[in-house]
Order: C-alpha cells, then sequence, then structure tokens
C-alpha cells in the first residue's frame, strides 16, 4: 500500500484518488473534508460505497485495515452497506421522526449559510431553495436519505434552461448534503448525488441579446473604445457617469464604490485616499484578507470631491434625491438600459445623445478594461492584484501582510494619466 499525504492535501474538491494495493479504497474530497469510502458492486452488480471515516483523524493505515475487513465481508457473501443499514434498523427503539429534504435544507441555512454568506447572498441562495421547494411538493417532503440519482437530476434538468441558476443548485445542494453528512444528520453511507450528477454538463452559452446567446466572452473595452466612450458620459445622467468614471479610474468592485461613505475618505501628505473596510468587501470572510486601500487620482479623485461637497445626512456618497442608496443592479439596469437592444431604446434610436455608442459590455468589464490596462502599461501580476482587491492564495496569503500603498501610488496614478489621455480634449 502507498498513500502520498501530500497529494492528499492538495487534492481539490469533487474529485477522489485511489490507494494502491487496496482496490475499491478511495479518499474523496468534498468541500467540507476528505472521507475513505469503499466502493464495491453487490452481487446485483449494482455500484455501492460505504463511508469509512475521515482523513487525517482517520490515518492511511486504519482506512486501509477498515477497508480489508469490510472486503472480506463482501468475499464473503454479505453485503456491507446492507449490513449496516440492517443494524442501524435494529437498534431502533421507535421511528424517529423523517428527515426531510425540506429540514435538510433549513438546517444549512440556519447552521451554515447565514454565518458564511452577506445578507444579499444568503437571500439569494435562501430565495433558489424555496423555489425548488414550491415547484417541487413531492421532492420537498421526501426523506432525505432516500433522494436517488435520479432525483437530483430531475432538479437540475427543470432549471437547465438558465445553466449558470443550475450550476449554482448543484454546488448548493452539494454543500447542503455535505453539511447534513458531517452533522451526522444522515448516515454515512448515503451518496452525495449533487457531487456527481451532471457534473460537467452544465455549461452556460452566456447572455441573451436579441434573443440569441452571446456565448461566454471576457469583454474588454479597447482604447479607442474607452476614448468614445469617455466622449460620451456626458450625455448620461451624474451618477451614472461618476460610476463609469470610478470603475475606470481605480479598477474596484461596483459593490464596493457604492458602499463609499464620508468617512472612507482621508487626505495624507497631500494624497487622498479610499479605505474600504474588510466588512464591505467581498473578502468579509476571508481570515487574511484586509481593508482595501485606494489612492485616488484625476476623475477619480474629482468624482469623490464633487460628491462630499453635496452628500447628504446619511454620509453614503451614492443616494438618490429621496435618500435611497444605490445598488450594483440599478446601474446595471442602467447601463443596460441604454445599450441599442434593450426593449427601452425602441422609439429613441433617432434622439442624440440617449443610445450608447460602445455596445455589448457591462460595469464590471470596466473593471476588467481598467485591469487589463494596467497589464499594459507594466503593471506585475502581484501589483496588480493588490490593486484588484484580491486574496493572494495559499501560503504567500498567510504570511504576506504587506500593504502595498507604494505601489498603488504608483501605478494607480499611471492608469489615470493614461485614462485621462483618452479623454476628449
Amino acid at each position: 500500500m502507498y498513500f502520498d499525504a501530500r497529494a492528499a492535501k492538495l487534492l481539490p474538491p469533487g474529485e477522489h484518488m485511489v490507494i494502491d494495493g487496496c482496490p475499491g479504497l478511495r479518499l474523496v474530497a468534498t468541500q467540507t473534508g476528505k472521507t475513505w469510502t469503499y466502493r464495491y458492486k453487490d452481487a446485483a452488480n449494482r455500484m455501492k460505497q460505504v463511508r469509512i471515516g475521515q482523513w487525517p483523524v482517520m490515518p492511511a493505515h486504519v482506512a486501509a485495515t477498515d477497508w480489508q475487513a469490510l472486503r472480506d465481508q463482501r468475499e464473503a457473501g454479505v453485503d456491507p452497506a446492507a449490513q449496516r443499514k440492517a443494524q442501524r434498523q435494529a437498534v431502533k427503539v421507535e421511528a424517529p421522526a423523517v428527515y426531510t429534504v425540506r429540514k435538510l435544507l433549513q438546517d444549512f441555512k440556519d447552521g451554515h449559510l447565514r454565518q458564511s454568506r452577506k445578507p444579499a447572498g444568503f437571500d439569494a441562495a435562501a430565495n433558489m431553495f424555496d423555489r425548488i421547494l414550491e415547484d417541487k411538493p413531492g421532492f420537498a417532503d421526501k426523506p432525505a436519505d432516500e433522494v436517488a440519482r435520479a432525483d437530483a437530476f430531475e432538479v437540475l434538468e427543470s432549471r437547465k434552461a438558465t445553466p449558470t441558476m443550475a450550476q449554482k443548485l448543484r454546488s448548493l445542494f452539494g454543500s447542503a448534503w455535505d453539511y447534513a453528512l458531517d452533522a451526522g444528520k444522515l448516515d454515512g453511507d448515503v451518496t452525495n448525488w449533487w457531487r456527481l450528477v451532471q457534473r460537467g454538463r452544465i455549461k452556460s452559452k452566456g447572455k441573451v441579446i436579441g434573443g440569441k446567446h452571446q456565448g461566454q466572452t471576457r469583454r474588454v473595452l479597447h482604447p479607442d473604445e474607452v476614448s468614445q466612450l469617455l466622449s460620451w458620459i456626458p450625455n448620461m445622467h451624474a451618477t451614472g457617469r461618476d460610476l463609469v468614471l470610478m470603475h475606470l479610474w481605480t479598477a474596484t468592485r461596483g459593490a464596493e464604490i457604492l458602499s463609499m461613505q464620508r468617512d472612507h475618505i482621508t487626505q495624507t501628505d497631500e494624497q487622498w485616499w479610499w479605505t474600504v473596510p474588510k466588512s464591505l468587501t467581498k473578502n468579509a470572510n476571508v481570515p487574511q484578507a484586509v481593508d482595501l486601500r485606494v489612492p485616488l487620482f484625476g476623475q477619480a479623485l474629482a468624482v469623490v470631491q464633487r460628491r462630499m461637497a453635496s452628500i447628504g445626512p446619511s454620509g453614503l456618497m451614492w443616494e438618490d434625491a429621496k435618500g435611497k442608496a444605490y445598488s450594483q443592479h440599478d446601474f446595471s439596469t442602467y447601463i443596460y438600459n441604454l445599450q441599442p437592444y434593450s426593449p427601452k431604446v425602441t422609439g429613441r434610436q433617432s434622439i442624440s445623445g440617449l443610445v450608447l455608442p460602445v455596445t455589448h459590455w457591462t460595469p464590471h468589464n470596466l473593471r476588467r478594461t481598467a485591469s487589463t490596462m494596467l497589464s499594459s502599461l507594466g503593471c506585475v501580476k502581484e501589483y496588480r492584484e493588490a490593486i484588484l482587491g484580491h486574496v493572494q492564495p495559499g501560503v504567500e496569503g498567510i504570511y504576506n501582510a504587506y500593504s502595498y500603498d507604494a505601489e498603488r501610488i504608483e501605478w494607480l496614478k499611471k492608469l489615470s494619466d493614461r485614462m485621462q489621455s483618452l479623454m476628449p480634449k
């Protein structure tokens, strides 16, 4: 028997490794851990598996010993999975309440999702679960340990018209079943079919524009398109114009821009800084993440100073006349409705200034455009990742606590100068 502990540690979720000399013994990786299983065919040639224990709590040599005992049972004509089920039923004093799919999902929402996601992310995931339960009451009230491969396939197939949603559902249901297995709510022999069904076969064809799938693209505006857009944005609403400028000049996320408050703006030695608290970044739940520091130059500084001069009592930099905060969805919808393929453009084509001359882009594409322009200016990946607010992976992210403030100043100043050169004269 040979077991590579290093390879096991690096095993990504959804993958497994077999153990040389131990046919049927597998180490299966999920989002929450790695589990020893014995996979075999019963007398009817049906594939089954038995969960042995968690690695590294159960070391390889102990797993191999338990595997050999299960294999001996099978060769003696005893089905290990069936025997375990019979043993569980024999020790039941009274039938417990049925643990349904509905209860499993509620436990997952209360025990994990609510603590691990921001309110908006939690609501979105919970709503996806709720719609499935409403559409399929028979599935919702089914015992969770009786959910078969066909059940999982049917749920995902019902959402195949929107592949992105189907992908998210597959991941969410897989995590919910992992949570129930780890919590002991489901027996360890229950198969998490959500990790196996439709794997690699749910693929998006991209958004639909004008009734046609656009395919998956990584849209980046070329410099001449940026110049054309900057020449046109005076036609925009003031808020839309300012948000475009902030995306291009800072390369930050839209949600971070829209969370900006007066208290986040400071001035040190003539340098203006916008500091996004970690709690308001995408990395709020990442332990090694820190506040995002953004030095302000050119149009970004002008936008911030202009908005600070007329800020309301709430302290929010982006709110409408009624004091309601703008959302990323509001801005994305606004940009979409300026595109020539938007239904709202009908009847406005002949009116000057109401249709974007640069098309097929979203607010996030502006962030990608700024990032690409940083690369074209010679900004190395390490500095660019810091500017974008990405958390460094692995050991580097844990031990490298450098702030990169000097590099942020250098490269965002260069980005500002490059963007300014594309502004109309």
